[in-house]
């Protein structure tokens, strides 16, 4: 059995302005993006009766925020080791100080 795919609402809204601004069916476009062309407008249909407030997300505030906070962890932790390693380099290449 397979895991149904989740999409972002960030990326909804993106597919739902591609069908908006394009001369092509909905159908057209699903196909060429990869969505199921029923879901897809489905959620142009959502996008017209929801207008700004159209696909919410269905996490909770708390949960984006972690989400953010892990984000921001694993980028800071990269920086950190980059710069360790960029330290013993250079302690490496000049012992005393000088070259």
């Amino acid at each position: 059995m397979s895991k149904r795919k989740r999409y972002s609402p960030e990326y909804k809204r993106e597919i739902v302005e591609l069908v908006r601004r394009s001369k092509s069916s909905c159908r057209q476009v699903a196909l060429e993006v990869g969505v199921n062309p029923n879901m897809l407008t489905r959620w142009v249909r959502e996008a017209e009766a929801g207008g700004g407030k159209a696909f919410p997300g269905g996490g909770t505030p708390r949960d984006e925020e972690v989400a953010r906070l892990k984000r921001e962890l694993t980028r800071i932790t990269k920086e950190r080791d980059f710069l360790k390693d960029a330290a013993a380099y250079f302690a490496k290449q000049s012992p005393n100080g000088t070259r």
